[in-house]
């Protein structure tokens, strides 16, 4: 799908993209990669380790929707990774998390339709569903868009997807290598915000994989969401620093206790395949798709009424041993 093709990353700076173009120039021969985001000195960092003459670098922002259609003219594919995700930043500063998040979301569809994209992804996260916090709303928001972006392409060949996950170990800013970090520098304890407080959990390079096998099939309209382990804050604390106490700081705001990636109330749009649950859109489109069975060819079952997909009450908890195997090139 992705020989002498050409990919945009929006965000791809990022730890996502990173590795996204690190697998692709492995796997693949694209003819083009574009990686568009607004801090220069990624790029040039990224640069460095990318030199591919395949590579583009566009300095631009996902709210200047001008740059943005001019960066996707003649994309094939989009993956949209760009968002502003830090919790409780987006608690203080929740007019620029909407700007981003949501009027940028819009600018990457429209630049998308305006285009001759085949496929967008657009990257979620288990904030969006059942949110609290201000970055959660903002990407539920997102996510009708993308969907109902397949309502409004009239002829076009084009479609868009999301993709949802957990916390993906390792990504910049994330608790892993904080801890990590602390642990080296010879703290004496380490902070939790809640003993009890669990988390999906989900390595770089199956966050990858997940987006490269839903190019292939979606249809457009589906939320894809990952079928992962779950764990307790406190017990990876435990696994990364064996010897060292916690100290319990209470939750940041905007924080939950524990995530959801497929709630009760979608129970009835969603389908359990082999490795991934989907989400069907809740509205119904002129070019209507039986979404139980994707374009290649697997088939989805109907979760039972009221299932709901928890950190909390997930049974696949992983054990210490699995989780340092997942972490371990950040440990």
């Amino acid at each position: 799908m992705f020989n002498d093709a050409t990919i945009l990353i929006t965000g791809g700076t990022g730890s996502f993209g990173n590795r996204y173009t690190q697998t692709i120039l492995k796997r693949y021969h694209p003819k083009k990669i574009i990686i568009y985001s607004r801090d220069e000195l990624k790029q040039f960092e990224m640069a460095q380790k990318f030199d591919n003459p395949c590579m583009r670098y566009f300095i631009g922002d996902i709210r200047d929707a001008q740059r943005l259609k001019k960066a996707i003219d003649g994309v094939d594919y989009i993956i949209h990774a760009a968002a502003l995700k830090h919790v409780p930043i987006a608690e203080y500063n929740p007019m620029e998390c909407i700007k981003t998040n949501i009027h940028g979301a819009q600018n990457v569809i429209d630049a998308a339709l305006e285009s001759d994209v085949k496929k967008v992804i657009a990257l979620s996260t288990d904030k969006a569903a059942n949110p609290i916090n201000l970055y959660g709303a903002t990407k539920l928001a997102s996510d009708k868009l993308f969907v109902a972006a397949n309502n409004i392409r009239g002829t076009r060949p084009i479609a868009f997807s999301v993709v949802r996950y957990g916390n993906v170990i390792g990504s910049r800013g994330s608790v892993v290598p904080f801890f990590a970090k602390l642990r080296k520098e010879g703290v004496n304890e380490l902070p939790i915000t809640h003993p009890d407080m669990t988390r999906f959990m989900i390595t770089l390079q199956q966050g990858v994989d997940f987006v490269l096998r839903n190019f292939e099939r979606m249809q457009g309209g589906e939320i894809f969401i990952p079928k992962l382990p779950s764990m307790r804050i406190s017990d990876m604390a435990k696994a990364i620093a064996p010897d060292l106490p916690h100290k319990i700081i209470g939750i940041r705001p905007g924080e939950k206790l524990h995530e959801v990636m497929c709630p009760a109330d979608d129970s009835h749009l969603t389908l359990k395949l082999e490795d991934h649950y989907v989400i069907r859109p809740t509205i119904q489109f002129a070019h209507v798709y039986d979404y139980c069975i994707n374009a290649l060819g697997e088939r989805g079952a109907p979760v039972e009424h009221g299932f709901e997909y928890s950190s909390q009450n997930n049974g696949w908890q992983l054990e210490a041993a699995e989780f340092l195997t997942m972490a371990q090139e950040f440990l």
